[in-house]
This record gives C-alpha cells, sequence and structure tokens, in this order.
C-alpha cells in the first residue's frame, strides 16, 4: 500500500495513476484545500489534514503503508514572501507530523516533493545538485528545510528518502483523463490557454528586462506525466539500493516566457492579448535543471520533453473538461 500525501493535487493525482497502471493499491490524503476530489479516479481517498494526529494514526493502522509519497504543500511564492508563517507552519510542521507518524508505524520510505527553489538565484545554469541551496523566498526556504530534515532522520532513524527537486511542472496527461487546475491559478501555461479560449481577457506577464536573451523569464518546463514516472522510478531506487538520493527533475532545457506564447497561439490555433507588467518579487531570471544524475541513477529521461507537445496536452484536457 502507498500514501500519497497531497494526492488529489495536480501532481499527486499524475502520480496516483502512475502507481494504479503499475498495479499498487493507494491511499490519498487531501485537505482539498488545492486538490480535487475528481481527480482521484484510482484507489482510496481520504479527506483529512497532516496536522490531524489522530486522523494519521487512523490510516497507518488501518492500511499496511509501505511507502509514502509527499506531495502535500503550500506553493504560491509570492504568498510565501507575504505569509511566511503559513508556508513554515504547513510545509515543515506537517511534514514533521507525517514523519513522526511514520516512525511510530515503522514506514522506512518516503518521496518527498522538493523543488528547484532550495537553489534559489543559481550563478549559472543548468543547475547540478552540487550547486549551493540558497533560497530566496520561503516557500524554497521550507522545502530545504524538509530536506535537511529528512537527512537527519535518515542518520538517526533509517528512513530512506527521494528528494525530488522539480522545476517547473506542466502539461496534462496524454489520454486528457487529469489535468492542472488551480484556484488562484498562477502557472503560465494554464492561464495562457484560458487567455487563447478567452477565459480571461488577457495574459500578464510579470518582467521584460531580465538578463534573458528576449527579457522575460526562463525556465525549465517539465511534462507532469515524466515527473510521475520519476517519482515511481526514485520508489524503486530506495526499495532496491536501501539508500536515499536527491535529484533534479529537469529537461536541461529552458523556454523563455515569450516561447511559451509563441507556443500557446500556435497549438491552439488562436491570438490573445498580453498586457506587460514589472517583475514579480522573489523571481530568479532563469531556471534550468541538469537532468544528468536523474539519468544515470533512475534511468529517467523526459518522454514529452518540447514545449508544443506539453501545451497540447494541457490543451486537450482544458478543451475535454468543458472548458473552452
Amino acid at each position: 500500500m502507498v500514501l500519497i500525501t497531497g494526492g488529489a493535487g495536480y501532481i499527486g493525482s499524475h502520480i496516483n495513476k502512475q502507481l494504479s497502471k503499475q498495479g499498487y493499491n493507494t491511499i490519498l490524503l487531501d485537505n482539498l484545500v488545492y486538490g480535487h476530489e475528481e481527480a482521484v479516479k484510482w484507489g482510496e481517498f481520504v479527506k483529512g489534514d497532516l496536522s490531524n494526529l489522530e486522523l494519521l494514526d487512523e490510516i497507518f493502522s488501518k492500511h499496511k503503508i509501505d511507502t509514502v509519497f509527499h506531495m502535500a504543500a503550500y506553493a504560491y511564492v509570492g504568498e510565501s514572501v507575504k505569509n511566511p508563517a503559513k508556508y513554515y507552519r504547513n510545509n515543515v510542521v506537517c511534514s514533521l507530523n507525517l514523519l513522526e507518524t511514520m516512525l511510530r508505524h515503522n514506514v522506512q520510505k518516503i518521496v518527498f516533493s522538493s523543488t528547484c527553489a532550495t537553489y534559489g538565484a543559481p550563478l549559472s545554469v543548468p543547475i547540478t545538485e552540487d550547486m549551493p541551496q540558497n533560497p530566496i523566498n520561503p516557500y524554497g526556504a521550507s522545502k530545504l528545510m524538509i530536506e535537511r530534515i529528512l537527512k537527519d532522520y535518515e542518520a538517526a532513524y533509517g528512513i530512506n528518502h527521494a528528494a525530488l527537486r522539480y522545476f517547473n511542472a506542466a502539461g496534462a496527461d496524454p489520454h486528457a483523463e487529469i489535468g492542472e487546475s488551480h484556484t488562484p491559478e498562477t502557472h503560465l501555461i494554464p492561464l495562457a490557454l484560458a487567455a487563447a479560449a478567452g477565459d480571461i481577457p488577457c495574459l500578464e506577464v510579470y518582467g521584460t528586462d531580465y538578463p534573458t536573451p528576449d527579457g522575460s523569464c526562463v525556465r525549465d518546463y517539465i511534462h507532469v506525466t515524466d515527473l510521475a514516472d520519476a517519482h515511481v522510478r526514485a520508489m524503486d531506487y530506495i526499495n532496491t539500493k536501501k539508500e536515499s538520493l536527491q535529484v533534479n527533475l529537469g529537461n536541461s532545457k529552458g523556454y523563455s516566457v515569450l516561447d511559451v506564447i509563441k507556443a500557446a497561439r500556435s497549438v491552439t490555433g488562436n491570438d490573445f492579448p498580453v498586457e506587460y507588467k514589472a517583475r514579480r518579487e522573489g523571481d530568479p531570471p532563469e531556471l534550468i535543471g541538469s537532468r544528468e544524475r536523474a539519468a544515470n541513477l533512475l534511468g529517467w529521461k523526459p518522454q514529452f520533453d518540447e514545449i508544443n507537445t506539453i501545451i497540447a496536452h494541457a490543451w486537450s484536457w482544458y478543451k475535454t473538461n468543458n472548458r473552452y
């Protein structure tokens, strides 16, 4: 049995599909603050929060859990700058609750949703795992704290972990069964598609004066199905090797905001207005992750690494779900 915290969320639901396809029994814990119960198409769903210690003990007592996938977190960078207490309380304290429950029930394996935000503004790209981790916002700092806690829990209690540092998760299930939907929506691709569909008046772009080729931010976009595949491979790694790992999940290449706009217009066949605004606090100019270590350790290679393919899958899901 596999427990997925945040299992009704964007990435958690895709991991759930991947695990279920491979024959794993899953239980999904989500408080539905940002998740969607309709995204839980496989496994058993429990509505609840990691702050509820009694519920956690009940889940671990009732089910013979072998591995935990820890996806539950708040993840809005701008909000974390304005309200850091919310992020440290939810992301760090609730992770400690989960780890303490694992210890009480002798569960020794966890796959953790970390982030490239732990690196802050890198000195060079692509970012490799041996580069300094200097987060520039509380969201990234909260994830780095959990990485440190996991290392300490491994040394003290023998819990093996995989810390997977995402770059920009994007796209949707290629069969359009599940996809990306946030409230509020802050991610570039779904906002571009909403603008293309006429569901919002325009796409807002923050910053045109970055030291990048076209002045807009450059990001490494990873298809969510490829992310899910990497998580299953990471579970297999810690099962087989009996050791922990920390790896980037990136494409080793980046696309600018203006590249994404061009691709969205091409895929949808629709033009849409763009409004340019000032930079947002906490946004590094360029984030591109090396995938070499993940390839070497996990045998992982993204299958959907072209931005047009990523956007095409997201657009298919958008239309299928009566959103256009």
